[in-house]
């Protein structure tokens, strides 16, 4: 351990890292660049703060952290996308289905 180790910002064990700009421009360009989007939230865990899947229309889905439901479902009625709770409906088959094909790739 170095003199000034312990003077660094390293995230805390046991601390949640919340949604940052960078989370929020991602979301955005991966948007923009598909066709089809849908958002799903994931609520608030225990081990993560609340999430946003977008799963493109062949199935390419990302993930990424949000501030808040309201936050994510703000996100989705600007863009004009469907958005669901996924603890409620689940996700769509060509998620799935797409998750499989980069497997058998070894892409994933």
């Amino acid at each position: 351990m170095g003199l000034f180790d312990r003077f660094r910002r390293k995230p805390r064990p046991g601390v949640l890292r919340t949604a940052s700009n960078q989370d929020t421009s991602h979301l955005e360009q991966w948007t923009a660049s598909r066709q089809g989007v849908e958002a799903y939230v994931e609520p608030k865990t225990t081990v993560t703060e609340t999430t946003v899947v977008l799963v493109a229309h062949d199935g390419e889905w990302t993930r990424r952290r949000v501030a808040s439901a309201d936050a994510a479902r703000a996100f989705a009625r600007k863009r004009g996308m469907p958005i669901y709770d996924a603890g409620i409906v689940g996700y769509p088959q060509r998620m799935r289905d797409y998750s499989a094909r980069q497997k058998k790739l070894g892409n994933g």
